[in-house]
């Protein structure tokens, strides 16, 4: 298992993902995550190059649809990526909300 380097915000989310399943496909993952599959995926491919996760094909032949790729995180791998997000965890701002757009002269608030 190699080790990750600088971890982005994005990657803790997938490796959050991969924690909160024993085996999960990588579409699901896209759509838990909130991001596009062209940020996904690479992260996919990294995490699996360096050893965190193990990939594999989706043999159902029954399923109707395209193959899903199914991805579980290595058991060795899962302590370092609790470590990763619980650290994106803490510089998250504890709050959601944005600050109010600033008004401009003569404009009508609405409240």
């Amino acid at each position: 298992m190699k080790n990750l380097g600088r971890v982005t915000p994005a990657t803790a989310m997938v490796l959050e993902a991969l924690l909160s399943a024993e085996r999960i496909w990588g579409l699901q993952i896209v759509k838990d995550v909130g991001k596009k599959p062209g940020t996904i995926y690479p992260i996919l491919d990294r995490l699996e190059s360096a050893g965190w996760v193990i990939g594999e094909w989706d043999s159902a032949e029954g399923r109707k649809g395209p193959r899903r790729r199914y991805y579980r995180l290595v058991s060795e791998a899962r302590p370092l990526a609790q470590d990763y997000v619980n650290v994106q965890q803490a510089k998250a701002p504890t709050s959601p909300s944005r600050p109010r757009p600033a008004m401009r002269e003569g404009q009508w608030c609405g409240a």
